[in-house]
């Protein structure tokens, strides 16, 4: 069996979320990538509850799962499951992840478990690049604060660059040539 046809990475990293100021994954996302129900991978945890501390995994606030769902319109089946859900999701960090591989230890959950390791690493990565990169612009620009007014503007050019787009943002953003020109009013709809 490849890994590399097993799960899609993107089908991985589009699974973390940020919740608590914690990177996690939900058990329903994990149920999907491990191809069991979410049932059963609750019940298997559960059986091993002392594996498995508040630092590991923890259930969502009826607050948190509802931003969720409203955050995640369009995949909301894939939250709530077919017929909704009687009770709040379990989030599972980085170390709750891996000790699931310990307590599923079936070869497509050991080789999921591998990619979800190693798309947590791509993301600490990615961190530590941006904030490698964010610390040397700001070295730069204080190295060259007191020269023409010009250079200041690339580093602001830059840092904007640097700054993520939210997809209300994207939506609003007009790309190609004559996008800085007004629209006619027989055009707009």
């Amino acid at each position: 069996m490849s890994n590399l046809s097993l799960v899609p990475v993107e089908r991985i990293d589009g699974s973390i979320l940020l919740i608590r100021g914690q990177k996690v994954l939900l058990d329903n996302r994990l149920a999907f990538l491990y191809e069991v129900d979410t049932k059963i991978l609750n019940k298997a945890v559960k059986r091993n509850a002392e594996r498995f501390p508040e630092d590991f995994m923890f259930q969502l606030t009826k607050e948190e799962h509802d931003i969720i769902l409203k955050c995640q319109i369009g995949t909301s089946s894939l939250l709530i499951g077919s017929g909704g859900r009687r009770y709040r999701p379990y989030a599972f960090t980085e170390q709750g992840v891996a000790m699931l591989s310990s307590v599923l230890n079936s070869p497509r959950a050991i080789a999921v478990n591998i990619e979800i390791m190693r798309a947590f690493v791509r993301m600490r990565q990615f961190v530590a690049t941006h904030a490698d990169l964010a610390r040397k612009l700001a070295a730069l620009e204080k190295k060259y604060e007191t020269h023409d007014s010009q250079i200041k503007v690339i580093f602001d050019t830059i840092r904007e660059l640097m700054t993520p787009i939210t997809p209300e943002e994207e939506e609003k953003r007009v790309i190609g040539f004559g996008a800085h020109m007004k629209k006619p009013e027989a055009l707009k709809t």
